[in-house]
């Protein structure tokens, strides 16, 4: 059974947990909820933090969810995060997507967000998630699309940052284009064409306070994550180049007339 061999571009540098413990259920799995009953039984791959976890859990107090991350030092924030809401139905655990530790057909919902774009066989990954899933259950899968992000106005330097993390992401073995393929990996992991429900949404950034938000994060994370890092020791940019895309994320955010939109492809695949 094939095991993780990409490293995750991100990290869990402040910067980085900045942005996912803003993520919410209603912000990033609105796709999904819908479909969810107080009973269910729920996967959450990838979970990082535990908010969408928590937000899940709180929406099944009938049934369980489980949180599955592939880097163990961000789960006691995970913890956390549930304890400090009073869940008592939803637990953590390591493990790896390409081989996950449950029997088949053990969860009526496996989710996973922003976590394709990161592995090395996102087809396996999926493979894997369809096995655990009960008949009749979802798998739902939701990721961005890099090169699909765009912003006004144009910045000097905002594209050379497109254009580094598009090469950086796939020189650690992920698809940061990944949106746009999660239906057609979908069905090369074994799912009808008819069961899979393709969709998009997006996130974007206008007013002042999610314009400095976003623009600080992204700065701070070009120079002080593991990004930048792997950045560096990869050869695809120097210290400086680094710090001159912050600089020019920074002067993005500072732009009055600022916006910034991030697509998301989701997929909902009955199994």
């Amino acid at each position: 059974m094939p095991h993780e061999s990409a490293v995750y571009t991100h990290g869990h540098h402040e910067s980085v947990l900045r942005s996912h413990t803003w993520r919410t259920a209603a912000n990033s799995a609105g796709y999904l909820l819908d479909s969810l009953l107080p009973h269910m039984q729920i996967l959450d791959i990838g979970c990082g933090p535990g908010t969408i976890t928590a937000d899940l859990a709180a929406l099944v107090p009938d049934g369980q969810v489980t949180g599955l991350e592939h880097a163990p030092e961000v789960l006691d924030q995970a913890r956390a995060t549930a304890a400090g809401r009073g869940l008592t139905n939803v637990r953590f655990a390591v493990g790896d997507v390409h081989a996950l530790d449950y029997p088949d057909d053990t969860f009526c919902v496996v989710h996973a967000h922003q976590v394709l774009q990161h592995v090395g066989d996102p087809v396996q990954a999926l493979r894997e998630m369809r096995r655990v899933t009960r008949p009749g259950g979802i798998v739902a899968v939701r990721d961005a699309d890099y090169s699909a992000m765009t912003w006004y106005p144009e910045v000097e330097g905002m594209t050379d940052w497109q254009q580094l993390y598009l090469r950086v992401a796939r020189a650690n073995g992920g698809e940061p284009d990944a949106g746009r393929r999660l239906h057609a990996w979908a069905r090369q992991a074994g799912f009808d064409r008819s069961a899979v429900t393709a969709t998009a949404a997006t996130w974007c950034y206008h007013s002042p306070e999610e314009r400095s938000w976003w623009s600080e994060l992204w700065a701070d994370r070009t120079v002080s994550s593991s990004y930048a890092r792997i950045a560096v020791d990869g050869g695809h940019a120097t210290a400086g180049e680094l710090a001159r895309i912050a600089r020019a994320w920074r002067e993005w955010g500072a732009q009055e007339d600022g916006w910034f939109a991030v697509l998301h492809g989701e997929i909902l695949c009955r199994v």
